[in-house]
């Protein structure tokens, strides 16, 4: 008589449908805005009395806008969350080596459970904060400063954010074509089918369905998916949520889509312009603010269905565009997209129909509307463009305060290259009350650093170096062979 032995290992693996309900009922948890310690607690329990779990994936984004990645053995994180450190001067953007060590403190609501097939078994996945040796906030950690705005706005005015990102990728040939751009010079397309267009079992719709699975079962809400206009380009929508939550599902589309297209065979990028002669990538940026369920920016009566507090948000973001378009473009390859040829969204001005307006305003309806910032790159860190445009929309200075009445009547443009870009940054007074001065200084010096290894008149062919030292590409060993 034969006798079956137990496997060797026995790790969590969720099926889909399950972890959609269970990653939506943390996401309303979070909407609920449930104590944290209330869902500290709870999140530790389930932690110690899941035997199948064996580790916690500890997220984090530097000031550049990477996603960065810890594994914790479970049992180790229940002993020692309150004293998780790293090393900050390993990070682009944060800590000096002479004050290296940073905490890292535990964001209980941004709970995700993680499909097995693509992240692996057994592991669960968490947000975090980054604190200074003394516990206090880390400044270059955009996360957390995007927390402490929202908070303080809803418990000051009763006022939430709400955003829904657009998000524009490439799929190419092959794994890791970014990093091996200094060898191959070139991009594989897997389609060609165009806007809207592609065969039910093709690389791009099989790679797109798959990805969707995955949003769909963390929760994302799911909203529509499809071709985009650039061959082999592709686009996959969800629903809009509140800024924070918003930005962290960003971070983790891109992440599934890059693990998704690698278990393929390919390469997902979110460059910019990645390839010479056909349309860019972005991330147009859908914002309002509501206040007591009532959304702000609707007014039936309005020009564009628009409200008064919508249209003066509107006036303060074109007003300090150029102070925020190294937030919204931060690498070289982002100029590459503001061309017009190309549906680029390079005019410093808003309209309800013209794709080449910095700023859309989409029909809309009492729940809907809501203001489009289109000149957003994907490579931008979410955290940081986020906490920029709701401190803008609220806060920045208006046209009504620019005395220069012909500047504000003729059609001005966005830098058409990041030196621009970089020199307007550095030189905005409402940047530095952004950011603090150390914050602006230290984003500053890392786009110059990017841009001095670059040349500076780029012609119209997309160059080596633009790829090779762009900041998501994980190239970190040619960065250091510079």
């Amino acid at each position: 008589m034969t006798t079956s032995t137990p496997p060797l290992r026995d790790f969590l693996e969720i099926p889909y449908e399950q972890l959609e309900e269970m990653n939506l009922s943390v996401k309303q948890a979070r909407l609920n805005r449930e104590a944290p310690d209330k869902l500290r607690e709870a999140r530790m329990k389930y932690l110690t009395d899941e035997r199948r779990i064996k580790a916690v994936t500890v997220c984090f984004t530097d000031l550049e806008g990477r996603l960065q990645m810890l594994d914790y053995d479970k049992k180790y994180l229940l002993k020692s969350q309150d004293n998780l450190t790293f090393d900050g001067s390993s990070v682009r953007g944060f800590s000096a080596q002479h004050e290296s060590d940073l905490r890292l403190n535990v964001d209980w609501s941004s709970f995700y459970w993680l499909p097995a097939d693509v992240f692996g078994p057994g592991k669960v996945l968490v947000f975090s904060e980054v604190l200074s040796r003394d516990g206090s906030t880390y400044p270059s950690d955009l996360r957390t400063r995007l927390k402490q705005y929202g908070e303080q706005l809803f418990a000051k005015e009763g006022m939430v954010c709400h955003v829904a990102p657009e998000i524009e990728g490439f799929l190419f040939q092959g794994k890791d074509a970014e990093r091996r751009y200094h060898e191959t010079r070139a991009f594989e397309y897997v389609s060609t089918g165009g806007y809207y267009h592609s065969l039910p079992g093709d690389k791009l719709r099989t790679f797109i369905d798959s990805a969707a699975e995955v949003q769909r079962a963390m929760g994302f809400g799911n909203e529509k998916d499809h071709p985009e206009v650039a061959p082999s380009q592709f686009e996959m929508n969800f629903s809009y949520s509140e800024a924070l939550i918003t930005a962290d599902q960003v971070q983790l589309y891109k992440l599934l889509c890059r693990q998704v297209a690698a278990n393929l065979g390919m390469t997902a990028s979110f460059l910019p312009k990645p390839v010479t002669g056909v349309n860019g990538n972005g991330m147009h940026t859908n914002m309002s603010f509501s206040k007591g369920g009532k959304n702000l920016y609707w007014d039936a009566k309005g020009q564009d269905g628009l409200s008064k507090t919508g249209w003066d948000a509107i006036d303060r973001i074109l007003t300090n565009a150029d102070d925020l378009c190294l937030i919204l473009n931060p690498s070289v390859n982002a100029y590459r997209r503001l061309d017009p040829h190309y549906e680029a969204p390079n005019q410093i001005k808003a309209s309800a129909n013209n794709r080449g307006a910095m700023v859309r305003i989409p029909t809309g309806n009492e729940k809907s509307a809501r203001i489009e910032v289109r000149s957003v790159a994907p490579d931008a860190n979410p955290y940081l463009v986020f906490y920029s445009l709701m401190r803008t929309a609220l806060e920045g200075t208006g046209s009504e305060a620019t005395a220069d009445e012909s500047k504000r009547s003729r059609t001005r443009f966005l830098p058409d290259n990041i030196y621009d870009g970089i020199r307007l940054f550095k030189g905005s007074k409402f940047m530095t009350e952004l950011l603090g001065e150390s914050v602006q200084a230290k984003f500053a010096e890392l786009k110059q650093m990017q841009a001095d290894r670059c040349p500076k008149a780029l012609g119209s062919q997309i160059k080596v170096p633009e790829i090779q030292f762009h900041h998501e590409v994980t190239n970190q060993f040619l960065w250091n062979q510079f």
